[in-house]
């Protein structure tokens, strides 16, 4: 089968390697469609994986095409969608249904080859059934909703509730569909490019601010501070104005990962005592029952048509380009939101 294989940082190269047997377990997906995720450029440019080579990637969805003996509840023709997270199932953390903390465990596409290939060897419980009317592309975006879903239940975002989203990128642009789903009646976004905060207002944001031309605190703070900020830039500005716009007793969601020291002044630092803000991280995308609410509600949300897809994808492109594609994402020569491998 034709792979993307990572063997060392910024070495990815498209080759011939075999298919992959599955156990008793397991299926054997054949894949469909892929999506890079923004951690796959850093991974397969700049850190690496846990071992080389490795195929990555870790958003995908498929057709199965083989089963192993014990596999009960899925058959070949099957069209699913993948939970790249392979648990150990026995530690305290996964005893309680925290598969994301997990003390032990394994991962499609960085700890052990993933969805950037034609095949992909997986678990049966780790398979959520796509209905015939979800795309391959769109299976393939169910991973990074459900991060995103994951964080926002844990923000307990209400009804009537105000919500400032920092970043629309995939993960923001997921993040204020679903502030709108909860309920939220007033949904700010902020990014510095156009293209992005006008796709955020045809998903449902009231307010869009760019930015880099205008002071984004005060634009939010000119109509109040918000209930729930949730933080996808992942960029120490951004992370830092999270708290800045966060009224009391307010919360604030950090969904996108630090790569530089974060700073924060004094004078914001007190603004989390004084207003006894709450903040919380979010990890992954997995609860009881594995691999967890947030991805069935996914598959429900894209059916009855409350959650929109389509126009997060920028560039479909063939596997064959990845390589190059890749390298050009990360050097921010292409503007891009979602890319869809289509295999």
């Amino acid at each position: 089968m034709k792979a993307a294989v990572l063997h060392a940082p910024a070495d990815l190269r498209v080759q011939d390697v075999p298919v992959p047997a599955c156990a008793d377990d397991e299926v054997l997906v054949q894949v469909k469609a892929a999506g890079i995720c923004g951690s796959d450029l850093d991974r397969v440019m700049v850190t690496g994986t846990y071992r080389f080579p490795t195929i990555p990637g870790h958003e995908f969805s498929g057709v199965i095409a083989a089963t192993g003996r014990k596999v009960t509840k899925f058959s070949p023709g099957d069209r699913v969608a993948v939970a790249p997270i392979l648990p150990c199932f026995s530690c305290d953390f996964c005893q309680q249904g925290h598969y994301g903390q997990c003390n032990n465990y394994n991962y499609l596409g960085s700890r052990t080859d993933g969805g950037f290939a034609e095949y992909v060897a997986a678990p049966e419980r780790n398979l959520v059934r796509l209905a015939d009317n979800i795309s391959y592309e769109h299976g393939a975006m169910v991973e990074p909703a459900a991060v995103t879903l994951h964080g926002v239940m844990r923000a307990g975002i209400k009804a009537g509730d105000s919500v400032a989203v920092l970043g629309c990128g995939a993960l923001g642009l997921f993040a204020i569909q679903f502030a709108r789903i909860l309920g939220a009646t007033r949904i700010i976004a902020t990014d510095i490019a156009e293209d992005k905060l006008a796709l955020a207002q045809q998903v449902g944001a009231t307010q869009v601010i760019n930015s880099k031309t205008d002071d984004a605190v005060k634009a939010i703070l000119a109509s109040g501070a918000v209930d729930v900020t949730i933080e996808t830039a992942g960029v120490a500005v951004t992370q830092v104005q999270a708290l800045e716009v966060t009224q009391k007793h307010g919360k604030v969601l950090y969904l996108g990962t630090a790569h530089a020291d974060v700073t924060i002044p004094p004078q914001v630092f007190e603004h989390i005592i004084r207003n006894e803000l709450t903040l919380l991280g979010a990890w992954n995308s997995f609860s009881a029952p594995f691999p967890g609410r947030e991805w069935f509600a996914i598959i429900d949300y894209i059916q009855n048509g409350s959650l929109v897809m389509e126009p997060l994808i920028t560039h479909t492109i063939k596997l064959e380009a990845l390589p190059t594609f890749v390298k050009d994402m990360k050097k921010r020569v292409v503007s891009y939101n979602k890319v869809i491998i289509k295999m």
